[in-house]
């Protein structure tokens, strides 16, 4: 694109022009121009040593024999955007950076593509910038965090968020608190269990966007700058090649990457993630193709929150590659999609074993022969929620109780710290969806505090929000329709009993349709005030979270 369009002909002599502005030689406009998009900034933990990585891949497209140039993308850290309007700016951020990064592109043309993403929808972000562009396009990302060590256990940002909750509940003292407090994230790197920006960077690899070890090889190790100047290296092939990622990210890859996602135990945010990216690929995302997926993939990973184990474990048992592998042994994927590798998935994991039966179990002994995520309906959800099953309690698989109501986060955390929330109960969270948040809003505050009270194995909680992939409990999100679009969710009452069966995936409230019918000429949708900027305009665009929230195109 960048010769016929910017660099060559008489015509583009003013561009060259400008060019040599930058210090650039005629050499290097001979060759191809690779895009790298660095997403380095000074307050993401898990971007502070991109700085590190986009030189590094600078130094393998130039290895290669390409002229690397690189530009921004902006990112936003879940983790101190929590719990505050903050958070309002979180997923709109995916949006913004498939934009930005489009309007950069087209603006200035390159040949090839280098996505450096880390966090939670900074990936999805350039996932579907990529895809949206279709030009040749590889991805590294910058790698988890190493877990923490609290009194000889490890630990992470879900530990963090679920000692305030002990905390609150005296089953901690200060001086215990504030050792998590400096332990609990102890490296650069993305969130060190299975979070969403872990899980989107292993998806990455199953898509066939990042190279072997993307969504494992932890931050600070030095085969993370090896692995990015493979990237820089690999972005060359694929430009000679003309692989794109539509090439790659196919129908077929879009099946993978659930599948995986429900061996892995992903974060519950994969649906709205994967839904978006499809759309820009083109492709259809039923949710329902997500339980049929589900009943027949076990679930093979029991990261945190859900389990003890983290993400340098994972990678230490052979990564994203090791678990492909027992999937393809099984049958469950279709390991013929051509990867960024110039290769195709099959031939990519090959050779790849499983080192530790204790972090990736084998398909004789999973943790359950369904995945890790269902998508419940029922007459709350009659377009679905989503809920993380494989880090729900056993005994609250099935569960039935009664509503206690707020209409925002802030109010259910003060009656859960305030002990109004008892066993039995079910907590639901409403107008915090994309439209009514706006900007649906992460729960990791609620449902730490259940979990760090005593009442994960006791209380459910019902959202049109969102979860953080480091909550765990019966936490069941992304309610559809949403509350501001006159979902059944809006017309809950305290007490009413609500019904949760996720083996069955059904979630019912226990009221005739003749009393909801009643309650919707009754109870008016409360309309948010005082929204402005770009929350107005997102608020005014965005889809519901069945589709993925995505902005809907005019």
């Amino acid at each position: 694109m960048v010769k016929e369009t910017i660099v060559s002909g008489f015509n583009n002599a003013p561009h060259r022009s400008l060019y040599h502005a930058l210090g650039l030689t005629k050499e290097e406009l001979d060759r191809p121009l690779i895009g790298i998009v660095s997403s380095y900034n000074e307050i993401v933990p898990g971007h502070m040593n991109l700085d590190k990585i986009t030189q590094a891949v600078k130094t393998g497209v130039a290895m290669a024999g390409g002229t690397p140039i690189v530009f921004p993308a902006i990112a936003v850290c879940d983790g101190i955007a929590m719990g505050h309007t903050g958070m309002k700016y979180s997923l709109v951020t995916r949006d913004l950076i498939a934009d930005s990064t489009e309007a950069m592109v087209m603006a200035h043309g390159f040949d090839g593509l280098v996505m450096i993403p880390n966090c939670d929808k900074n990936v999805p972000g350039l996932l579907m910038a990529s895809a949206r562009l279709n030009i040749p396009t590889v991805f590294v990302s910058g790698g988890p965090m190493l877990a923490g060590r609290v009194g000889g256990k490890k630990t992470s940002l879900s530990s963090m968020f679920e000692a305030v909750g002990a905390y609150a509940a005296g089953k901690i003292d200060e001086e215990k608190l504030t050792e998590f407090e400096e332990k609990a994230c102890p490296s650069c790197g993305s969130c060190s269990g299975m979070y969403t920006a872990n899980s989107m960077n292993c998806l990455t690899e199953v898509l066939g966007m990042g190279l072997q070890g993307n969504g494992t090889v932890p931050a600070p190790y030095s085969a993370r700058i090896e692995l990015a100047k493979h990237a820089g290296m690999q972005i060359m092939d694929l430009v000679k090649k003309n692989i794109k990622p539509r090439d790659i990210m196919t129908e077929a890859a879009i099946r993978n990457a659930v599948t995986a996602d429900m061996a892995l135990g992903c974060s519950t945010n994969s649906m709205l993630h994967l839904p978006a990216i499809a759309n820009e690929c083109g492709i259809d995302f039923d949710l329902d193709m997500v339980n049929e997926i589900s009943e027949k993939t076990p679930n093979l990973c029991h990261l945190a929150p859900a389990g003890p184990t983290y993400m340098e474990d994972l990678n230490e048992a052979g990564g994203v590659y090791a678990v492909l592998r027992q999937l393809e042994e099984a049958g469950l994927i279709d390991s013929s999609v051509m990867t960024c590798t110039g290769k195709t998935m099959h031939e990519n994991i090959a050779n790849a074993v499983n080192l530790a039966e204790t972090v990736i179990r084998p398909l004789s002994n999973p943790y359950s022969k369904t995945g890790g995520i269902a998508v419940l309906r029922g007459n709350l959800a009659p377009d679905g929620c989503v809920v993380k099953r494989s880090a729900v309690a056993p005994e609250m698989l099935k569960h039935e109780g009664p509503a206690k109501v707020f209409e925002s986060e802030e109010e259910a955390i003060d009656a859960i710290y305030g002990g109004k929330i008892k066993a039995g109960d079910v907590v639901v969270i409403r107008y915090e969806g994309p439209a009514g948040g706006p900007g649906m809003r992460e729960m990791l505050n609620p449902t730490s505090a259940i979990q760090g009270m005593g009442l994960g194995s006791s209380v459910a909680l019902i959202t049109d929000g969102r979860f953080s992939g480091a909550t765990r409990g019966a936490s069941i999100g992304h309610c559809s329709p949403e509350a501001a679009n006159g979902g059944p969710i809006a017309y809950v009452k305290d007490g009413d009993l609500i019904s949760i069966d996720i083996p069955s995936y059904k979630i019912e409230l226990k009221v005739s349709d003749e009393e909801l019918a009643k309650r919707r000429e009754e109870m008016p949708i409360k309309k948010k005030e005082h929204i402005s900027g770009y929350l107005k305009r997102y608020a005014a665009m965005v889809s519901s979270a069945d589709k993925g929230a995505i902005i809907n195109r005019l």
